[in-house]
């Protein structure tokens, strides 16, 4: 694996697009995002997806693989139409430490097995991965490096990652010392937005800006918020 070390503020561009190439050629690759690190590939990597699969020892149902976006534009082309409200939280909240869960569209269940109705998506506010997907062909899907340390849930230590996945994984984006943080993960699958993961992101603002853009009746519910949480 190679290590290719990265300013977290002002990344080298040639050495994004040197290694965007690569991730464009079928190559999986590691990065930091504003959480914790991450382990990718190109969504239209099949192959790639399944190596993930097998890298972090997870069938693809539980591997919890996120698309990586650079905008919300791009990401309502693999996406079923999103709704006004939603738009407008994804809107307002992003870049930032959230994964909002969304219906995905035959062009994304095509890549995956047993069909993926529904599919994570995030802009990160991290600039090595807003500079890197300048120069990708499509989005990454990723999921979380998580680690086997019943104390440490994650990698966040380049040095650790490097000699855990050395013979795995292609390259790895140092950025730096990763996050210990999740991203909170919102669904919007259905009538309301739900909260399955408090993370890093502000939760009740979230929800409040979708209520309060939402009907009338809806602002009752700010006061119920915690029964829907999972």
């Amino acid at each position: 694996m190679q290590r290719i070390y990265f300013h977290e503020k002002n990344p080298n561009k040639r050495d994004l697009k040197e290694v965007a190439e690569r991730i464009n050629q079928g190559e999986i690759v590691i990065f930091p995002t504003d959480t914790i690190y991450a382990i990718g590939c190109l969504m239209t990597n099949r192959s790639g997806i399944e190596k993930i699969c097998r890298i972090m020892n997870k069938k693809e149902k539980q591997a919890r693989m996120s698309l990586i976006c650079p905008n919300i534009s791009v990401i309502s082309q693999y996406t079923i139409q999103i709704s006004n409200d939603v738009f407008k939280t994804m809107k307002r909240y992003l870049p930032g430490p959230y994964t909002f869960i969304l219906k995905s569209n035959n062009f994304v269940q095509k890549f995956f097995k047993n069909s993926k109705e529904e599919i994570g998506v995030r802009i990160p506010n991290n600039d090595i991965l807003i500079g890197l997907q300048e120069f990708l062909k499509a989005p990454l899907i990723s999921t979380s490096l998580n680690s086997e340390d019943d104390i440490l849930k994650y990698y966040t230590d380049p040095d650790e990652i490097e000699e855990v996945f050395a013979h795995k994984a292609d390259m790895l984006m140092d950025g730096g010392i990763g996050d210990y943080a999740e991203s909170t993960v919102l669904d919007c699958t259905g009538p309301e937005i739900e909260l399955v993961r408090e993370g890093k992101g502000e939760v009740y603002w979230v929800i409040t800006l979708y209520l309060y853009t939402s009907a009338q009746l809806f602002r009752l519910k700010i006061q119920v918020l915690p029964v829907i949480v999972k």
